[in-house]
């Protein structure tokens, strides 16, 4: 896949995304700095006259599965349909049966594994979950007293077996602390780091933060990456929570902006996506030769995006600060950006396809995120709900 590189902020590549006006927006989020100005600037951007026209934008339908639930944030589906959960601030796991409306709490070696080596602090904790679908085993993502690290173990049923460590030593945090698992089509397991508030890091090859790593599953550097010797697939991120593929392998992933812009990158191997230098598409005075554009921005107070979905017709983002769910077409370039669910459930955390591969048709699980005091929770926050698209 040829690259779309930036050019200087005066020729900025054309973006695909919608902006709405700035809007009042909550203190600073998982992906803004503590110090971040509360007002994202009111703007837009046109989609590339190469795009489609835009898609009708779908009705939606909401529906609460199991609800109760404490600072939710990893979603994996496993094989049986149920749910593997994970409870941040807790540091538990939950399976949810959506068909009967329960949740069973993980026990077992590896459960007490994780409450005794977690340290929740701010925006870590336990954060991302993803099951190998060769091995069968469940891979963890926590923070500790030292650093992020991430874990594997066997799950029989709600059992969580011993747990062995994969991947350690990614820097920790009271904020940006990343979180995202997931395993590429090529059997691989990706990971998103954030910067962990050292915005050098993510420029640094030899640190594990601000990256998206590519690993095998013993924690090696996976075969083909850019430095063989090295887990880093990309650099110049600031905080990567969600990662995703479509049909035809392209890999997409969310990214928390700072003060001005969320992004939804196209990721190619061995690109450098800009972070500190670079936020969004650029600035003037930002020099953005040599790192990769988003294929989608956002103002941070329409957006903070977390989780990821990916369809076989679209990309869906988990919108925290923006409180909805956004729909990217999947096209070449991406389609326009379209708000589903503005305001109706809150904070958004996670996102996953009801069929794994389907359709939009199928439906999507979304975890709300209103309990971890940044959010005004709702009667019976917070809750997985189904969501049904017409």
């Amino acid at each position: 896949m040829a690259r779309h590189l930036r050019r200087r902020a005066a020729v900025v590549a054309p973006v695909v995304g919608m902006l709405l006006a700035a809007v009042a927006c909550s203190p600073a989020d998982d992906g803004g700095s503590p110090q971040a100005s509360t007002a994202a600037p009111a703007s837009t951007a046109a989609a590339p006259s190469t795009a489609a026209s835009p898609q009708p934008t779908p009705d939606v339908s909401v529906e609460t599965v199991v609800d109760g639930l404490p600072v939710p944030w990893g979603l994996a589906t496993l094989p049986d349909g149920t749910l593997l959960i994970s409870l941040r601030d807790e540091a538990r796991l939950v399976v949810v049966d959506p068909d009967a409306g329960t949740t069973t709490e993980v026990t077992g070696q590896g459960a007490e594994t994780l409450v005794a080596q977690t340290t929740p602090d701010g925006e870590g904790g336990l954060l991302g979950v993803a099951r190998d679908p060769a091995s069968g085993d469940v891979f963890l993502y926590r923070t500790g007293a030292d650093d992020n690290a991430v874990l594997r173990g066997a799950l029989d049923g709600t059992t969580l077996g011993e747990l062995t460590t994969v991947l350690d030593g990614i820097p920790r945090a009271g904020h940006h602390d990343g979180g995202g698992l997931a395993f590429g089509p090529d059997g691989f397991l990706y990971v998103g780091t954030g910067d962990a508030g050292d915005g050098a890091a993510s420029q640094d090859p030899g640190s594990l933060g601000g990256k998206i790593l590519r690993v095998t599953t013993d924690g090696d550097p996976a075969p083909g990456n850019p430095d063989p010797g090295s887990p880093v697939w990309t650099l110049g991120h600031r905080n990567v929570q969600g990662l995703g593929w479509d049909a035809s392998g392209r890999m997409v992933a969310s990214e928390f902006g700072q003060n001005t812009w969320d992004e939804l990158n196209v990721i190619e191997p061995g690109g450098n996506f800009g972070w500190p230098d670079v936020e969004g598409p650029g600035t003037d005075g930002q020099e953005t030769d040599g790192t990769v554009a988003p294929g989608a921005w956002w103002s941070t107070a329409d957006a903070s995006p977390s989780g990821l979905a990916v369809t076989d017709d679209a990309v869906y983002l988990a919108g925290l600060r923006g409180e909805r769910l956004w729909r990217v077409p999947l096209e070449d370039p991406l389609g326009e950006p379209q708000a589903l669910l503005a305001g109706e459930l809150g904070r958004l955390r996670n996102v996953a396809p009801v069929v794994p591969g389907g359709g939009d048709a199928d439906g999507l699980w979304v975890l709300t995120n209103n309990t971890d005091g940044r959010g005004s929770p709702r009667d019976g926050d917070d809750r997985l709900v189904r969501v049904t698209l017409r």
